[in-house]
């Protein structure tokens, strides 16, 4: 897209509103409607029948919170009537909604599947039990009871680390929902021994959100009061929920066990030499039995214990398909429950949303085969403000190497305030064939005023196949300084060496040995009441990679992109992508080899991703340019329709139309889908 028509589409759809920027018309200020001291949760003896009705007489002792308009409007007047209370005895936090809606057929109920979302009204309450402002539950449920559940770290931030969602987690807990002509009605019952704290004396306190979604709206109706400048996901974060406090509870230590048995038998009909029976014929029989067990025990409030014999990872769910047009490995995410329990426990970023020194997946699995695990240990708790993880695992003997243990521990202390942290990690894997790999590192994080944040991380790796020349070849070094907020202007710069002799294998490294410079510099305007958006940003990102051993340049890439995130909750980035390459090691896009070479190379895109809300839903992604030596056209198209609660019909579609000058005398135009 040229620039006159940027301009165009900026000024015709941005013009209404750009007059209400920071401290501008339109703005609310949510400092007086928050509560600056911990507000308590009333205890209560009477017995909840969890239900969904929102009968019982207590509920009417306790005063609803006072919810506020996050969206489509900020500050906005609430178009439905909402009462959320909460509540908590000895063993668990109650919650119940009175959902009133002047539309009871307008009530959005899309799908009956657990953690996937399609465009459903909601109740939902973030929980960051243990009062770290980073870390935090995230339970929620649809008129037709459909529960979602998923663990988030790093205080909702994308900030070119680990992501900070972890929607494979599950959990023990109950909530139950009921319809009628007045609207949706639901009671939650969550067990402390699911959420785990920490005490001060016979006193607990919390962080929580809790909204309401009224879906055909795009109406987020929440408590506490939250601040614009947090962005989009502003509900989720740990760092802005309503501190609450909670008296005398007492958690049960439940022991979860979950044994398996899979047996099998298998019949293989085999021809015998003609001397050997009068029947030609006989009938090869394999039987198989595999049992096993998991045990998960919580003896405390703060400390979590999972064990596992023969485990059995059968119930895990597929990947999704990935098409790579890159020279690099793909990345697929843990998924084995095992490893969900405060997951972000073990996080050792090292850079990107994939770098990391500890993996899940590399135990267990070899180049996408099950290698069988004999059993482990995994241990995750906090004291005070330190959080620690300890993990031991056992695999079988595997394609003619033995067998190896793998163990981790990750230890992390919060310092100054609630937003900076020291900490460090070891990860071992090690056996008897001669690849004995262990990596440690240290890294921290402080917010030293404002929004303004700053990262150091430190990683050396010992490899027993590796012979390292010097400490620094062995190790990896990272600084990043980042500003984080939704509103005017917003940054991040970056450094990240990476040795040639670095080699966490127990970890992720996309590529080694270089030197990256990099950073993004972007500004939010905030629109007001009247405009149909919610907010433009306009950014540029760039990154440079050079070789350590010459300084020559490997990669280098700029990003221009403005995006359009409107109030109905559609959003449409446009952008465009200068990348250089320097191959030295030639590799293949589908049939195609990418010969030794320097390649320049440009594209330009739109993503548009429609309403979550609407019956017929998605994203659509395109993009066209020069492709190395070649060009490429693309499209990505994600559609998701809707019919009724009992049948939705969704799907996928990539290609990508790849043509090479240099290989067109050689091959026909490549296509990868």
């Amino acid at each position: 897209m040229s620039a006159p028509a940027w301009v165009a589409l900026w000024t015709a759809l941005a013009a209404p509103g750009l007059a209400a920027q920071a401290g501008g018309a339109g703005e609310v200020d949510v400092t007086s409607l928050r509560s600056s001291v911990p507000v308590p949760i009333p205890r209560i003896a009477e017995e909840i029948e969890v239900d969904g009705i929102v009968d019982e007489p207590v509920w009417d002792t306790i005063d609803p919170l006072p919810l506020f308009i996050m969206s489509p409007t900020h500050g906005g007047e609430l178009t439905e009537r909402t009462e959320i209370r909460l509540a908590h005895d000895d063993q668990y936090l109650y919650a119940s909604g009175r959902m009133y809606d002047s539309n009871p057929d307008g009530i959005r109920v899309s799908t009956f599947y657990r953690d996937i979302y399609s465009g459903d009204d909601l109740l939902s309450f973030v929980v960051d039990s243990y009062n770290d402002y980073e870390t935090a539950l995230w339970f929620a449920t649809t008129p037709a009871g459909v529960r979602h559940d998923r663990s988030i770290s790093n205080d909702a931030e994308f900030s070119g680390d680990l992501p900070p969602f972890n929607q494979d987690w599950n959990a023990h807990w109950d909530v139950r929902t009921t319809r009628n002509g007045e609207g949706w009605f639901a009671e939650f019952r969550i067990p402390f021994s699911t959420l785990g704290f920490q005490a001060q004396g016979d006193e607990v306190t919390m962080g929580i959100t809790i909204y309401r979604y009224i879906s055909r709206k795009n109406e987020r109706q929440v408590y506490p009061a939250i601040a614009r400048e947090w962005g989009r996901l502003a509900f989720m974060k740990p760092s802005q929920t309503q501190r609450m406090t909670v008296r005398e509870v007492r958690p049960t230590a439940p022991v979860y066990v979950t044994p398996y048995v899979l047996g099998g038998l298998s019949q293989t009909p085999v021809l015998r030499e003609p001397s050997d029976a009068a029947s030609y014929w006989a009938t090869e029989r394999d039987r198989t039995t595999e049992p096993g067990i998991d045990l998960k025990y919580s003896p405390s409030s703060n400390l979590a214990i999972d064990l596992t014999v023969n485990t059995d990872f059968a119930q895990v769910e597929a990947d999704e398909q990935q098409v790579n047009l890159t020279r690099f490995s793909l990345f697929f995410p843990e998924k084995r429950q095992f490893f969900q329990e405060r997951a972000s426990t073990f996080d050792f970023g090292t850079g990107g949303f994939t770098d990391r020194v500890f993996f899940s997946r590399r135990i267990g699995l070899e180049r996408g085969e099950l290698v069988r695990i004999y059993g482990g240990a995994r241990v995750v708790g906090r004291v005070g403000g330190l959080d620690y993880g300890l993990l031991n695992m056992q695999t079988a003997p595997y394609a003619g190497r033995s067998g190896e243990n793998t163990g981790v521990l990750r230890l992390k202390q919060q310092v100054f305030n609630p937003y900076s942290f020291v900490g460090g990690i070891v990860a071992t894997r090690l056996g008897n064939n001669g690849q004995d790999n262990v990596a440690y590192g240290v890294d921290m994080q402080v917010r030293p005023f404002g929004n303004e944040y700053f990262t150091l991380t430190w990683a050396q790796t010992y490899d027993e196949q590796v012979v390292e020349r010097n400490v620094l070849d062995a190790g990896l070094f990272r600084a990043r300084w980042e500003r984080r907020t939704d509103r005017g202007l917003w940054y991040n710069l970056f450094y990240r060496r990476v040795g040639p002799d670095y080699t966490p294998r127990l970890g992720f490294q996309l590529r080694s040995d270089f030197a990256l410079f990099g950073g993004q510099l972007a500004h939010t305007w905030l629109q007001g009441p009247s405009a149909s958006l919610n907010n433009i940003t306009l950014s540029v990102m760039g990154e440079s990679y050079y070789r350590n051993a010459d300084l020559t340049p490997e990669s280098r890439s700029i990003r221009p992109e403005v995006e359009f995130a409107f109030k109905s909750g559609s959003n449409i980035t446009v952008y465009s992508n200068t990348q250089f390459e320097d191959i030295r090691i030639p590799f293949h896009v589908a049939d195609v080899s990418i010969p030794r070479g320097e390649y320049r190379f440009q594209e330009a895109g739109i993503d548009w991703m429609l309403p979550r809300t609407a019956v017929f839903r998605g994203d659509i992604k395109t993009t066209v340019g020069s492709f190395y030596d070649g060009r490429r056209a693309g499209l990505i198209f994600n559609p998701i329709w809707s019919l009724s609660r009992y049948f939705e019909v969704g799907g996928g579609y990539e290609v990508n139309r790849i043509e090479f000058r240099a290989a067109a005398r050689r091959r026909r135009p490549t296509s990868a889908a």
